[in-house]
Parts: structure tokens; sequence; C-alpha cells
């Protein structure tokens, strides 16, 4: 048990670290830019059509697939495919899908977040 003691307290000092100094910002003078609302795909399950649509306006592509709905929405770094199926509150998303236009796979939170209008 002694042997633990300074491990500990190593580790709650270490907790206490100030953080190097920041670099002199080039924008010092200009106002901060206004908090964007971060959607990530995580977020967006369980979202309707509507939702969807005031979140990142008119689809792209919008295809009915057997009962499930494909909404497409394009920007100029990425593709942002959600797939809604029936559920017991209504058609929800359950799938989220993200992609460059070259059709390689990217980050769906970072996608989400640029195709973002909130």
């Amino acid at each position: 048990m002694r042997r633990i003691l300074p491990f500990a307290a190593a580790l709650l000092l270490a907790g206490c670290a100030t953080r190097a100094p920041e670099q002199p910002n080039e924008n010092a003078g200009a106002p901060p830019p206004a908090p964007v609302k971060q959607t990530l795909s995580a977020d967006l399950m369980g979202a309707t059509a509507g939702e969807l649509i005031r979140a990142f306006g008119t689809p792209a592509l919008q295809i009915r697939e057997g009962a499930g709905l494909k909404m497409q929405f394009r920007g100029r770094g990425c593709i942002l495919d959600a797939y809604l199926y029936p559920t017991s509150q209504g058609e929800r998303v359950t799938y989220v899908d993200a992609r460059t236009p070259s059709g390689s796979a990217t980050d769906g939170a970072q996608c989400a977040m640029s195709l973002s209008r909130l």
C-alpha cells in the first residue's frame, strides 16, 4: 500500500500541471467566430426526415427503397447518406454513411458538421 501512495500522489499532481503558453493568434483583434452546433453522425440516429431537412436543407437525392428511405446530402467535401426505416415512433434514421465525392470513406461527424445549417 505504501508503494502505491507516491504514485497516486504523482498522478494527482500531474493533473495540476500548467499548459504551455499559446502561440499568438494572427487574428487576435477579430471577434471570435459564432458558436456552431456540432451535429455528429451519432446524433443523427433516430432523427426524422423533417429534422434532417432542418439540419442540412433539401436533400440532393431522396430514394424510397422498399420500406426504407435514403436521403442524400451533398457538400463540397463530402456526401452524407441517411437511411430511415419504420420504427414504433415513425420513420427514423437507423444508419448513416459518409464519403468524399471521389468515394473514399470519411469521418461522418466532420461531414455532418460541414453540411449543417444549424
